[in-house]
C-alpha cells in the first residue's frame, strides 16, 4: 500500500487555506494541473472526495476537513524531525562512543571529553571502561567508535595511532625506607599490592618480575589504582602503577623509578573503515592532544612496527 505523500497533503491544505487551484500552485511555485494531478492521487489514495468546488471557490469536504487537522499534525511532526536532524547534519548533534581502561578514564580522558563537550555541547558522549581485548571487541563490532588503549592492538581492522608511552613507577608510604629505583627482587622482599588479573597492565608487570626470575604473590589484588594508593599510603605494603596514576602530589606516598624501566605504551584504535563524523574528528583530535598533557613521565610514542594480524592478543 502507498504511503501518503507529505507533499499531496501539503498541497491539499494550501487548496483549502486559499480557497483555489490557481493561488495554492502559485504559493507552491507549481503548476495549476500539478495541483490538480497531486489531489487526485490523494483522493484515490484515501477514496474519499476530499473537496467541492463551487464556481471558483474550493472548500474542503468533511472527509477533507478531518484529514486537514491531521496533515497539521503531519506537517508538524516533519518540520520538527527536519528541526532535529539538522544538528546531525551539521555535526552540532550525534553519538560518539568511546572504550578505554579504567586508568586513562580517570587520569587521562577527562580534559578531552570537556574539550568535545566545550565545542559540541549538543553531542552525547558515551564512555565505556574495561580491559583492552573486550574494548577491541567492541571497535572491532562498532558497539564502540574509537578506544584509548595500552598496545599491542592487532588486527586488519584496525587504525591505530600511538599516543605516548607511559612508564610504570613503584609507590611505597611515605617514611618508609623506599630504595632509589625500585627492582624486582627489593619490592618482592615486601608486601606487594597490585591491579587485579585481567588487565594488560597486570599482566606487564607480571611479566617484569617474571624476567628477573620472580613470581610475585600479591599480598592484595584490586581493581582500582585509587584504593591502591589509598592501601599504600596506610602503610600496607608497596605497589607498581602505570606513571599517570601518580600526577600531583601525594604526602602519604613515596614514588621511586623502576630498575629496570618498564613503560606501555597507549594508543587510539579506530576500525579501518570507520566514517569520521564531527564528534568523532573532535574526539579524535582532543585525545590526541592529551600527550601533551599527559605529565612528566609520559614521553611521544614511537611508531607501530608490529606486524598486523587478526590475533587478538593476550589478555590485557
Amino acid at each position: 500500500m502507498r504511503r501518503l505523500n507529505p507533499d499531496h497533503l501539503d498541497a491539499f491544505a494550501q487548496v483549502v487555506r486559499l480557497g483555489s487551484f490557481s493561488a495554492a500552485a502559485a504559493h507552491l511555485n507549481l503548476t495549476q494541473p500539478a495541483i490538480s494531478l497531486q489531489l487526485r492521487q490523494l483522493e484515490r489514495r484515501l477514496g474519499v472526495r476530499l473537496l467541492d468546488r463551487i464556481g471558483r471557490k474550493a472548500t474542503a469536504t468533511a472527509a477533507g476537513e478531518e484529514l486537514l487537522h491531521h496533515a497539521a499534525s503531519i506537517a508538524a511532526a516533519i518540520a520538527a524531525a527536519e528541526e532535529a536532524l539538522a544538528g546531525h547534519a551539521s555535526g552540532e548533534r550525534g553519538r560518539v562512543r568511546i572504550g578505554t581502561g579504567a586508568t586513562a578514564c580517570i587520569y587521562l580522558l577527562p580534559p578531552a571529553l570537556a574539550a568535545v563537550r566545550t565545542r559540541l555541547p549538543g553531542i552525547e558522549i558515551v564512555v565505556t571502561t574495561g580491559n583492552t581485548p573486550e574494548i577491541l571487541r567492541a571497535v572491532e563490532d562498532n558497539q564502540i567508535d574509537a578506544a584509548l588503549v595500552t598496545l599491542p592492538a592487532g588486527g586488519r581492522a584496525f587504525q591505530v595511532r600511538p599516543l605516548f608511552e607511559d612508564p610504570f613507577v613503584a609507590i611505597f608510604p611515605a617514611d618508609s625506607d623506599a630504595p632509589a629505583r625500585a627492582t624486582p627482587a627489593g619490592l618482592a622482599e615486601r608486601p606487594v599490592l597490585l591491579f587485579e588479573p585481567g588487565a594488560r597492565t597486570r599482566s606487564l608487570v607480571d611479566h617484569w618480575f617474571l624476567a628477573a626470575g620472580i613470581a610475585v604473590q600479591p599480598v592484595m589484588e584490586l581493581g582500582s589504582v585509587e584504593a591502591i594508593k589509598e592501601m599504600v599510603g596506610a602503610g600496607l605494603g608497596c605497589a607498581v602503577l602505570p606513571g599517570m596514576a601518580l600526577g600531583g602530589r601525594h604526602p602519604r606516598l613515596d614514588v621511586r623509578p623502576l630498575s629496570p624501566r618498564l613503560s606501555r605504551r597507549l594508543a587510539l584504535v579506530l576500525r579501518q573503515d570507520k566514517p569520521m563524523t564531527r564528534g568523532l574528528r573532535e574526539m579524535v583530535a582532543a585525545i590526541e592532544r592529551l600527550r601533551k598533557n599527559a605529565g612528566p613521565l609520559a614521553t611521544p610514542a614511537p611508531p607501530v612496527r608490529e606486524p598486523v594480524s587478526r590475533s587478538r592478543g593476550a589478555p590485557a
